[in-house]
């Protein structure tokens, strides 16, 4: 009996698992929700962004008081900020662009890699990398 009050498929449309020809919205990213409450002021809500760009800020005020090395150091550390927020917190307002991977993945690598290259910036660099050394003189060192 109950086999047969489902066999008509009136009750229910069939749905397709295929993405609809026309999008009508975009999901939100995963965390993508308000940081605070809705009772809080806008910037309160948005903390976690207003953080990493607070200190992306001060590491670029540190370039242009000419300590590169400082800054850039800032920056880095800034953005690795933003990836521990990211993987921390359910909820990140803004700071949540795609998904949280690759937020992680962005935030994470594009930090270290400031960091190490503010660490290597000439002259009298405070980290020293011996196989970079090889690739300088093979490529920009040899000449006739």
């Amino acid at each position: 009996m109950g086999a047969e009050s489902h066999s008509d498929g009136a009750s229910e449309p069939q749905r397709s698992r295929r993405f609809p020809q026309l999008t009508r919205d975009t999901a939100r990213p995963e965390g993508g929700g308000r940081a605070a409450s809705g009772e809080h002021a806008a910037p309160a809500r948005q903390w976690p962004l207003l953080s990493v760009m607070g200190g992306v800020a001060v590491g670029l005020l540190l370039v242009a008081l000419d300590a590169f090395r400082i800054g850039g150091i800032v920056i880095g550390l800034a953005l690795l900020g933003g990836a521990a927020l990211r993987w921390a917190l359910p909820s990140v307002g803004m700071l949540a662009v795609r998904s949280r991977f690759t937020d992680l993945l962005t935030y994470g690598v594009l930090g270290f890699v400031i960091v190490i290259l503010s660490l290597m910036v000439q002259p009298k660099p405070w980290l020293h990398v011996p196989f970079l050394d090889d690739i300088v003189h093979f490529t920009v060192r040899s000449g006739p």
